[in-house]
């Protein structure tokens, strides 16, 4: 059916005409599902078709469908990246406001926390511990793996990781310890081996210490503890706080006895009036600085700090006092530290009450039991989360007195409460209002006591939030509550209307002891270095350790691990209970996070990337093939279909295949991909430092433990997808398209396999990228590098992984850096073959088996040059390295092809350097576009014209070899004593190859460059059958080409042929004078009547009639061009334009009729005319005859000084009647002979000799008999003037022509007037002569000759 002319469209069919149904009389007037979606599809499809018609009509391509697979793919896994980069930043769902969203899960496989060990503390310890008098304290050094406790004046550290840890122990000092604190040491005071600095203070000194950590052979790390002899006093001060900034490496503390902030400060070396270490007090000056707050022996009541919290991202220090203020100070340069904002529980609780009605849960009763900083890292306006002990959490900002949140450079000056995050629902107690969690319109509990009393609590980044809830005082147990962000839910919230909410797992763990230090056991998370992506969990959970958190107690250390959604979703897989719960939990999972992450998540899972506590508390991979199998029919079965864009249906300009949205399951793999390759995709892949000596040290920016496992994940994922094609829409193959129904699901089908298959390309090109890394830096990659040209180490060095896997550039400079490689071990002596090949093996788009060839052909031109030029070794060497060439001689860069060149010429190995470039030329062009484009006179513009470019890049080597051949023979001569030398022969070997190739492009370009290069002799020397071809191509371009063609004809003695070219260069349109085209006529004439074997005689006679035609015409034109030139009747201005016309081209002779002779009254030049134009009209000719004699005699009447009118008469006609060759047509003595009677009588009586106009027929040689018989006939017709007694004139000429006939027959044996009848004629003729009245003299010579006649005939 015609999209043109669609059927009428029934009522209520079509928008448009929204008629109601009868059938729906007592139904909604809604339209149901069912009719929509089909409406919809009917659009669809129609539009389809539409664009389809579109585009077939307009021959119209979309830009997306010219894009390589290759680069579509990048396309996604960049598109990936970008989305997960913009990942919500805390601040936006921690805004101002309060909320309680949390989903406190009790079953384990949606935890979003797990337990993976408890290392109990050594019975060492416990020794240590029973022995103590006065205190004990523990605590931990997580990110070393490391616990300690101070017992008494002793301290204890013991690698927790290990099952019989040696403890490290610091007891050189009498004093009970209060506090120990690990703190980073500020740069160059201390020798590099010192990390850190263990501060550890007693109730007389505060002492640091340093601390070295190396390596342990168990996996974990070694401590040794250093003495630097480092103190000060602190008597009375009681510490029991001390932080340290890990930017600056200074150190604060502060005591029981009052709220002060203390700094230690330290340096190398003792100055004027200042200690190696001191002590500064930066809340009061003066005389209290040095005195404890004591009265008369009783310690003053007063507020303590009891909390210390270094922000170095801001240059902010925090301190928590007993009684719940907050103060903020500035930690400037040169030691100074500002107390910039005090905020007191009053004004917090002042701040919570305008975001919330009075709640039991923020009143005067509770206290701050904590508070942790947030970096500006993570967030922009949220600085400090503040934990009270009824379990909620406050966000704290802060802000300069411009209004600006603060930085590093920008001190504060107020805190605002921003966000209150109340407890989760206590579902132990009847008044605490549930919560549905994630309801589209939540109730905010903000009366559940289920945190409530919270002793201690701590944030950590992203969002790890964990409190410790005593609710049995008397056992002394700790309840730990944990949670962290939802990070999938709060990246991809399912309303996108409304603001993204802080969502957070859950969990409760009973830790059965209390709790007496926590800390992070991996380094500090983070997605990104700014606030937006910096929480995105999602993005790193393949790319980065999970993180651990570490909790000390009283019988041992537990491990809590953040469990990742991969995790998750296996956990929750492999706990579904079945098929039937394997679909709850998938569907579930689609709920909550969308089809996108779960295929993706899916995908991941299959690939063995989940991760679980085994039984024996290991943490292993789940590779349960329950598990990966469930995982597998999740990603196929769920992974959703592809549909159309219908924003973009009416857009009829693209193809129908770019309106196609592919399916979740491409985005989850795009997306997957994109997370395994975070970590390299925009990194370079090396790195260049100096050292101090100048050096170059180059080194991976990512390490090479790092690209393995990148490499190993992808392979897991390659053959995934391998194993599975059959069965994933869009890798199924064609046979899928047997399945579709609709032309739109043919469509959507073709688009998804478009995408998919170009994910399937780039990961194959990662792989093999990381492979060729990995084996780069298997070799001496300085080097390597450094044997590069700069443009090219210039671009290496800024070529990423990206770049490499996916653009040509980057293929080409892996190349060349392969090339590297193989030139560094061909110059090192080592075996190439096996570098190549390993090369080959392990990333074959690199190097392919076509380049491990051309390395070994190589080596081997590299061998015969240590054989040397003059050994068979050496040549045995150079034949087998081209034979390995010309195998692989597509594969052959154009460098390559120069180095082979010059070495082979080096070796004066000419002739195989010769049959490479010209294989090289035609392998390149296969389908002889170049001779094509030749053969059609070179049109520019035309694409052909790059393949001949680069055939012509292979001749050029060529021509530098023709040139060696000529250095070479100036250097040894051909032949020596008469025989041919070994140089000689190699020169003759590679003539014979260049003269006898059968490339025509390669003869072409060959002898354009002989012309270039002067060298026209060598051309007309060749002997090849493509001189002529190229001379006669090229003839048309200028009169050089031509000018050889026929000069190569004479040379090989093809005169006909050369005729030929002469002939067309005389009627071509090249600027020639007239002189040249008649000189060409001439050697024309002469080529074409030389007479050869083998000339057909038709040819050879019809190419000279052509030729002297031609010619007869050019010298007319060439008089008619003299005579122009002195012509007086012309204009100054006309002249130049008249003989430009002339002296050039040969023109018809009508032109030169017409516009110059008979205008010019040159009858002369009208008469060859005729004669060349072969017009016989006699009435023309004679008129024209007449004409010119006027003509002549006008001439020497004008001239007073020049000859007789009649010689100027005489001289006219007998120079015509030689031009002419007394043609009979042209010249016709009949008419001619009496009007020149007429005319010496009329004009010219009794002047100049009597018989002029006889003499001027007989000088001409015309016959006697001839003259005789006009001169007959004019005297018996009796016509005027020759009447009555002038007859005797006429009379006088029949003597006269008589007498000279007789006198020329009677010599030799002639017969008199050639016969007796005409002598007999001849005497009667004079007997009637005779009597006409002749003069005296004329009578007597009349009657001797008639005698004589009759004497001769008797």
């Amino acid at each position: 059916m015609s999209i043109q002319t669609p059927q009428k469209p029934l009522p209520g069919a079509y928008i448009q005409t929204p008629a109601v149904s009868r059938f729906q009389s007592f139904q909604s007037r809604q339209p149901n599902a069912v009719s929509q979606q089909q409406n919809g599809k009917q659009q669809q499809s129609q539009a389809l078709s539409q664009q389809g018609q579109s585009v077939q009509k307009g021959g119209q391509r979309s830009e997306n469908q010219d894009i390589p697979p290759i680069e579509r793919a990048a396309k996604a896994v960049n598109e990936a990246l970008s989305e997960e980069s913009q990942y919500p930043d805390l601040d936006s769902y921690i805004g101002q406001g309060i909320s309680s969203d949390y989903e406190v899960t009790s079953q384990p496989a949606w935890a979003p926390f797990q337990k993976t060990r408890m290392h109990p503390i050594p019975d060492r310890i416990f020794e240590q511990y029973n022995r103590a008098q006065v205190s004990t304290i523990m605590g931990l050094f997580a990110d070393f793996n490391h616990a300690w406790v101070a017992i008494d004046n002793a301290l204890y550290l013991w690698d927790y990781t290990h099952p019989n840890p040696d403890l490290v122990s610091f007891e050189e000092q009498p004093h009970t310890i209060t506090a120990v604190r690990l703190v980073k040491p500020r740069a160059g005071v201390f020798v590099p081996a010192v990390i850190r600095l263990l501060v550890v203070a007693t109730t007389a000194d505060i002492i640091i210490i340093g601390l070295s950590a190396q390596p342990a052979p168990h996996g974990g790390q070694s401590i040794a503890l250093y003495s630097l002899k480092m103190s000060a006093p602190v008597k009375g001060l009681d510490i029991n706080v001390i932080e340290g900034s890990d930017l600056t490496g200074r150190i604060f503390f502060s005591g029981r006895v009052s709220d002060d902030v203390y700094e230690f400060t330290y340096q190398q070396e003792e100055r004027w009036f200042q200690n190696r270490c001191t002590k500064v007090n930066h809340t009061q000056k003066g005389y209290s600085t040095f005195t404890p707050a004591t009265f008369f022996g009783q310690r003053a009541q007063q507020e303590t700090v009891v909390q210390m919290v270094a922000d170095d991202s801001r240059r902010l220090l925090y301190t928590l006092s007993s009684r719940s203020k907050i103060r903020t100070f500035h930690m400037k340069g040169n030691g100074v530290l500002d107390l910039v904002i005090t905020k007191p529980l009053g004004q917090t609780l002042s701040n919570v009450g305008h975001m919330t009605s009075q709640s039991e849960l923020i009143s005067p009763s509770m206290a701050i039991m904590s508070i942790s900083a947030i970096t500006a890292q993570e967030a922009t306006k949220t600085h400090l989360m503040a934990s009270t002990s009824t379990g909620c959490r406050i966000f704290m900002s802060a802000t300069s007195s411009y209004g600006n949140y603060s930085s590093s450079s920008n001190a504060p000056t107020s805190m605002q409460v921003q966000h209150v995050k109340f407890p989760p629902a206590d579902t132990t107690t009847s008044n605490s209002t549930q919560v549905t969690p994630y309801a589209n319109t939540p109730n905010i509990n903000t009366s559940s006591r289920s945190l409530f009393p919270t002793r201690n609590a701590i944030r950590y980044a992203p969002g790890y939030f964990l409190a410790f809830i005593v609710k049995d005082q008397q056992s002394g147990t700790d309840l730990l509550f944990v949670s962290g962000p939802d990070t999938a839910r709060i990246a991809r919230p399912q309303d996108q209307q409304r603001l993204t909410r802080y969502a957070e797992l859950a969990l409760w763990l009973n830790l059965g002891s209390r709790a007496e230090d926590v800390g992070l056991a991996t380094e500090p998370f983070s997605a990104s270095f700014s606030p937006v992506g910096f929480g995105n969990e999602l993005a790193v959970q393949f790319d980065k350790p999970t993180s651990e958190i570490a909790i000390l107690t009283n019988t041992g250390v537990h491990m809590l691990r953040r469990r990742r959604l991969v995790d998750i979703f296996a956990a929750a897989l492999r706990l579904g209970g079945g098929d039937e719960g394997l679909e709850g939990e998938v569907k579930k999972f689609i709920r909550h996070y969308g089809p996108g992450e779960t295929a993706s998540t899916a995908l991941a899972v299959a690939c063995g990337q989940a991760f679980d506590v085994t039984s024996d508390s290991r943490l292993a991979r789940i590779l349960d093939t329950d598990v990966l199998e469930h995982a597998r029919k999740a990603f196929i079965e769920y992974g959703g279909k592809p549909m159309f864009n219908e924003n973009s249906m009416l857009d009829q300009s693209m193809p129908a295949i770019d309106l196609v949205q592919p399916s979740p399951r491409h985005r989850g793999l795009a997306r997957y991909i994109s997370r395994l390759v975070r970590s390299v995709w925009k990194a370079p892949i090396i790195k260049e430092m100096l050292t101090p000596t100048g050096g170059l040290i180059i080194s991976s920016s990512v390490p090479m433990v790092k690209l393995k496992e990148i490499s190993q994940d992808l392979t897991k994922l390659k053959e995934f997808l391998n194993v599975n094609r059959s069965f994933i829409e869009g890798l199924a193959g064609p046979e899928a398209l047997g399945n579709v129904k609709t032309k739109q699901d043919e469509v959507c089908l073709q688009a998804e396999h478009r995408a998919l298959h170009a994910l399937v390309v780039l990961i194959d090109n990662i792989i093999e990228g990381l492979a060729f890394v990995l084996v780069l830096y298997d070799e001496k990659i300085e080097e390597t590098v450094l044997s590069l040209a700069n443009e090219v180490r210039q671009q290496v060095r800024n070529l990423s992984y990206e770049d490499l896997c996916t653009t040509a550039l980057g293929k080409q400079l892996a190349k060349d850096l392969v090339k590297a490689i193989v030139n560094r071990n061909i110059l090192s002596g080592s075996n190439v073959e096996t570098v190549a090949e390993a090369l080959r093996r392990r990333c074959g788009s690199f190097c392919s088996a076509d380049d491990v060839v051309i390395f070994k052909a190589q080596e081997y031109v590299k061998r015969g040059s240590e054989a040397g030029a003059d050994s068979d070794v050496c040549r045995d060497y150079l034949n087998e390295s081209l034979r390995l060439f010309k195998q692989v001689i597509g594969s052959l860069s154009m460098e390559q092809l120069h180095w082979i060149t010059e070495n082979y010429v080096s070796l004066q190995f000419y002739a195989g350097s010769v049959q490479l470039c010209l294989n090289k030329a035609r392998e390149s062009d296969r389908g002889g576009r170049a001779l094509t484009w030749i053969q059609e006179g070179r049109p520019s513009g035309d694409k052909r014209i790059e393949a001949f470019e680069y055939r012509r890049r292979c001749y050029d080597l060529v021509h530098q070899v023709i040139l060696s051949l000529e250095r070479s023979r100036m250097e040894s001569p051909d032949m020596v004593d008469g025989h041919l030398t070994l140089a000689g022969r190699r020169r003759e070997e590679a003539a014979d190859e260049i003269d006898t190739s059968d490339d025509e492009v390669f003869q072409t370009d060959l002898y354009d460059w002989y012309l270039q290069e002067n060298r026209s002799d060598r051309l007309l020397e060749v002997e090849s059958p493509y001189v002529i071809t190229y001379l006669e191509r090229r003839s048309s371009d200028g009169i050089a080409h031509a000018d050889l063609l026929w000069k190569y004809h004479l040379q090989h003695e093809r005169y006909q042929d050369a005729a030929m070219v002469q002939l067309a260069l005389t009627k071509s349109h090249f600027v020639l004078s007239l002189n040249q085209r008649i000189n060409y006529l001439g050697n024309a004439k002469t080529n074409a009547s030389t007479t050869r074997p083998g000339i057909v005689r038709s040819t050879r006679t019809e190419v000279l009639r052509e030729v002297s035609d031609l010619l007869d015409v050019a010298n007319i034109q060439s008089d008619l061009l003299q005579r122009l030139k002195g012509e007086t009747r012309i204009t100054a201005d006309r002249r130049p334009q008249v003989i430009e016309e002339l002296d050039g081209p040969i023109l018809p002779l009508t032109v030169l009729f017409n516009t110059y002779c008979e205008p010019a009254f040159y009858f002369d030049l009208c008469i060859l005319i005729y004669e060349a134009a072969d017009h016989r009209v006699a009435s023309d000719i004679k008129a024209t005859w007449q004409n010119l004699l006027e003509s002549a005699h006008t001439q020497a009447e004008l001239a007073n000084d020049g000859p007789q009118p009649y010689e100027m008469v005489a001289e006219t006609v007998r120079t015509l009647g030689n031009r002419l060759g007394l043609s009979e047509t042209m010249f016709p003595v009949a008419d001619l002979l009496p009007m020149l009677k007429r005319y010496a009588f009329n004009f010219q009586h009794n002047v100049g000799p009597e018989t002029w106009v006889v003499d001027i027929f007989t000088d001409l040689q015309v016959p006697y008999e001839a003259i005789y018989a006009v001169l007959e006939n004019m005297f018996y017709n009796d016509e005027a003037p020759f009447q009555g007694r002038n007859r005797r004139l006429i009379g006088n000429d029949i003597v006269y022509i008589a007498r000279a006939w007789f006198q020329d027959s009677i010599r030799g044996s002639g017969t008199v007037f050639g016969g007796e009848d005409n002598a007999l004629a001849v005497s009667e003729m004079l007997h009637t002569v005779m009597q006409s009245g002749l003069d005296e003299r004329r009578l007597e010579e009349c009657q001797n000759l008639r005698m004589r006649i009759e004497n001769m005939l008797r």
